[in-house]
């Protein structure tokens, strides 16, 4: 069938330069070059194409309807937007509203998971465990029950992106400040839990396949973390460990809480679940991708080919699962 596959790279094709614009600079297409490769392998005829103000007029010659309507490609959505709030949403509510089916989750899920303080106030009404945290603008704000260090980090960005570790107010006021100059939006300040990381990969929609456990080894590093700016500076990443070796009933909560946060936020396909266990061995759901890196060399790849998928046959069963929401049945 014809797949596009929609990315955001190019940042120029809009109308006018206006609102916050989007903070992560990609430096190449290789994930979705990848994906493209995929998609060959499993016979589908593809297109990449930038989801930007002509992306409906390049699927319209695409994939154009059949005489009965009904849609004759389907998108593999990887685009995260260019400028604006809530950018992860901005491609799908396009592909909804010219009725083109696309892979992962919906407006709603986007919105959701794109929002920090949206997706801890729902898990925790679902009984998820998540560090407790505040809202601030100003950095001076009461952080009443919280304890120090906390981290800092703006509501609505991912990758890391702002994340500072603060042991005192005046580190706090100096990085909620920060935040809103630079991002345009309140920061999320929520409770350090120093201990293990664990990355929760998930499949499906009616039912979930729990991909194995990723944990992400720190070392003797002191502080367990790894911000976008450790990035930008070529600083060694942790080094991912699958299986994580978790203990059976650990292992099961994990899945568990992680399914639970999938549903809570209306996902859809696919989705990674970020997890914090502290030195007692209570867990703690960081926050949710709902489009999370598909790279050869990711958290998503390195569960999928543990539990003994290969890279081509991750990538066409999310869309087949995304296939099989939009029409009732699996790709022919």
């Amino acid at each position: 069938m014809r797949v596009a596959i929609v990315i955001n790279y190019d940042h120029m094709g809009v109308i006018n330069r206006f609102g916050q614009p989007c903070p992560e600079q990609y430096r190449g297409d290789s994930t979705a070059k990848s994906v493209l490769e995929a998609l060959k392998e499993g016979g589908h005829e593809t297109l990449l194409c930038e989801g930007d103000k002509g992306l409906l007029t390049r699927l319209e010659r695409f994939m154009p309807p059949d005489p009965q309507a009904r849609p004759s490609g389907i998108v593999f959505n990887l685009a995260e937007g260019i400028q604006g709030e809530y950018r992860d949403t901005h491609v799908p509510a396009m592909l909804e509203m010219a009725g083109v089916p696309y892979t992962g989750s919906s407006v709603l899920g986007h919105g959701l998971t794109n929002d920090k303080v949206i997706t801890k106030t729902l898990i925790r009404d679902r009984g998820v465990p998540t560090p407790n945290f505040r809202v601030m603008r100003r950095g001076t704000e009461s952080t009443g029950d919280l304890r120090f260090p906390v981290i800092v980090k703006p509501r609505l960005e991912e990758c890391s992106l702002g994340l500072q570790l603060a042991h005192e107010p005046g580190q706090l006021k100096q990085a909620v400040e920060g935040i809103v100059t630079l991002y345009a939006q309140d920061a999320l300040v929520e409770e350090y839990i120093d201990g293990r990381e664990i990355a929760v990969a998930l499949l499906g929609n009616e039912e979930l396949e729990v991909l194995p456990l990723v944990e992400q080894d720190f070392g003797e590093r002191e502080t367990r973390l790894f911000s976008w700016e450790m990035k930008s500076m070529a600083v060694a990443a942790p080094l991912p460990i699958c299986p994580a070796q978790i203990g059976s009933g650990l292992a099961t909560v994990l899945r568990d809480i992680s399914v639970a946060t999938f549903r809570a936020c209306q996902c859809r396909d696919y989705a990674r679940v970020d997890l914090r266990i502290d030195r007692s061995g209570k867990p703690f759901v960081l926050e949710i991708n709902a489009m999370p890196g598909l790279g050869t060399t990711g958290f998503f790849a390195l569960a999928a080919r543990t539990a003994g998928h290969s890279y081509s046959s991750l990538v066409n069963r999310i869309l087949d699962l995304a296939h099989t929401r939009h029409f009732g049945v699996g790709i022919p």
